[in-house]
């Protein structure tokens, strides 16, 4: 399973990437927002840290011709753009109109295993199923991708799930069993992936026994 860091912190972006943990980044409005920057300027940063790798910037405009006119601007940034969409009507036209010319789309705030079938049906590149907002509303975001996946299998789409929403490692575990393609999470959240207690005793036991024998290591 591929790992997107959720963030347009690029300082985590870099930190993360040095470690060989990450094939991708997403971002959102939200993001931007929290970022405190102009959104071009950092998108373009954030490319150049992962060359190669998707990097999803979203248009935000909701009409067909608005949002091809910002898609145009964003695809135009670096060539490992993923222009995101709306899973709306025009959003799909969008995706639809842009996979068909070449350009990766990652299609957004899907809820539904049919909002997915359609996505596919567009050429999507991306599906992102939000798990965890499913979840705040008393469902299981798990079903959620379970049927995406079936549905997916059954008719050899090549669109990719992009697990979304991503709010613990469980939820990792948990996509990785299904085998959901890819996942997106904030950088804390991957970082949790490393933390186990017994390594911790572990680690704490042998350095303990290190200082007793006097050496170091030249």
């Amino acid at each position: 399973m591929k790992f997107f860091a959720d963030t347009a912190d690029t300082k985590e972006i870099r930190d993360l990437a040095d470690a060989g943990l990450l094939d991708g980044v997403t971002t959102n409005p939200s993001l931007i927002h929290k970022a405190g920057r102009n959104f071009l300027e950092v998108v373009e940063e954030i490319c150049g840290i992962v060359p190669g790798m998707p990097v999803s910037a979203e248009v935000v405009a909701l009409d067909y011709e608005t949002m091809m006119k910002e898609a145009e601007i964003v695809r135009k940034i670096a060539d490992n753009i993923a222009v995101k969409v709306p899973l709306t009507i025009d959003g799909l036209k969008v995706c639809k109109a842009l996979t068909d010319d070449g350009t990766m789309v990652n299609v957004t705030l899907c809820f539904s295993a049919n909002q997915a079938l359609l996505a596919a049906k567009a050429g999507a590149t991306f599906i992102s199923p939000f798990v965890g907002r499913h979840d705040d509303i008393g469902f299981d975001g798990m079903d959620l991708i379970e049927a995406i996946r079936l549905i997916y299998d059954n008719y050899d789409f090549d669109t990719q799930i992009l697990v979304a929403s991503v709010r613990h490692p469980v939820h990792i575990l948990q996509a990785a069993k299904i085998g959901a393609d890819v996942m997106t999470a904030p950088p804390a959240v991957i970082r949790q992936l490393v933390k186990h207690p017994l390594t911790d005793k572990g680690i704490e036991g042998f350095l303990a026994d290190w200082a007793k024998t006097g050496q170091t290591i030249a």
